[in-house]
């Protein structure tokens, strides 16, 4: 195992653990559905806080139905974003992930164009995802494919931190060196928003460094200045996470603070990646997502220090 691949590891753990608290925003809602919140969990079928009852996707045309037969549940309310996964499953955007982790992998190179294919392959399938809700990038993604949009150039401006959750799997598949390129290419494939491509090369270079030797506090000072302060970190620490993020900072998707809330607690629980896993899940909004960073940058930590990384730190219920 090398550090990048602890990294993915860890995102792809962060997301299956927070899975089921997905979009809480509710957190008083959070804790009474999932009360022990300390092992992976199968999703109860009543969501909350879902807004699938008040959202739409209408395919222009069946090359963009990617929501196959979940798409009946779409205007109902309560139902919750992953039902239909198991316990330590992971959610549509790491799913992608894994797939291009194994495509680049066997490749021993990234292809923009060999991966936009197998993204249409996979979305198209029926079976291949299980999840109910699809993020927006990937619906007007569709749309525009459909329409007769060239691949490469169906992607939009969208701003959610959704966008990062295939950078530590990208990392991990590519021989070491600077990838930071290749990283912003493959992201603007569907997220050509600035502050998202801007995200994907602050974790790219923060991996990196860590994978140089460098300690993820140490990373954070010399990478991430423009979106995270430690001054103001350390000064956080002496209140709940949950007022952290929820009053300092926002726990929804957008990348101007998901980014960095992902970072703060990444840098908080830096030493104790359950630790890391549990209170990014807990303090609910867009858990999954965040997971892509405070998953990867702890993972990456922790086989820093001490040379290997537990795949297996949690049970399924």
């Amino acid at each position: 195992m090398t550090t990048h691949e602890a990294a993915y590891q860890g995102s792809l753990i962060a997301d299956a653990f927070a899975m089921p608290v997905h979009w809480y925003y509710d957190c008083s809602a959070l804790d009474r559905d999932y009360p022990d919140l300390s092992n992976y969990c199968a999703p109860l079928p009543h969501h909350p806080d879902s807004i699938l009852w008040r959202s739409e996707f209408i395919p222009v045309n069946e090359k963009a139905n990617i929501l196959h037969d979940q798409a009946p549940f779409w205007g109902q309310r309560n139902i919750h974003y992953h039902q239909n996964l198991a316990a330590g499953e992971n959610t549509v955007n790491f799913k992608l992930a894994r797939s291009l982790h194994e495509h680049v992998s066997s490749e021993g190179q990234y292809d923009p164009n060999k991966w936009i294919t197998l993204y249409l392959d996979n979305m198209l399938t029926p079976g291949w995802h299980r999840d109910t809700y699809l993020e927006e990038y990937h619906r007007a993604f569709f749309n525009r494919y459909a329409q007769g949009k060239k691949p490469l150039k169906c992607g939009i401006s969208d701003e959610h931190i959704g966008g990062l959750a295939t950078v530590p799997a990208l990392l991990a598949a590519l021989p070491l060196g600077d990838h930071r390129q290749t990283v912003k290419t493959h992201i603007a494939l569907t997220h050509r928003h600035s502050n998202v491509l801007r995200a994907a090369d602050c974790l790219t270079r923060l991996l990196s460094e860590i994978s140089n030797g460098t300690s993820l506090h140490n990373a954070l000072m010399a990478a991430a200045g423009d979106w995270f302060s430690t001054r103001k970190a350390q000064t956080w620490t002496r209140r709940p996470d949950r007022h952290v993020i929820g009053q300092k900072l926002s726990p929804a998707c957008y990348i101007d603070q998901a980014f960095p809330a992902s970072l703060y607690l990444a840098w908080k629980y830096h030493d104790d990646f359950p630790a890391a896993i549990i209170a990014n899940a807990k303090v609910g909004g867009d858990s999954c997502h965040r997971g892509a960073v405070v998953g990867s940058l702890v993972a990456a930590e922790t086989f820093r220090t001490s040379g290997n990384f537990d795949l297996n730190p949690f049970r399924s219920d």
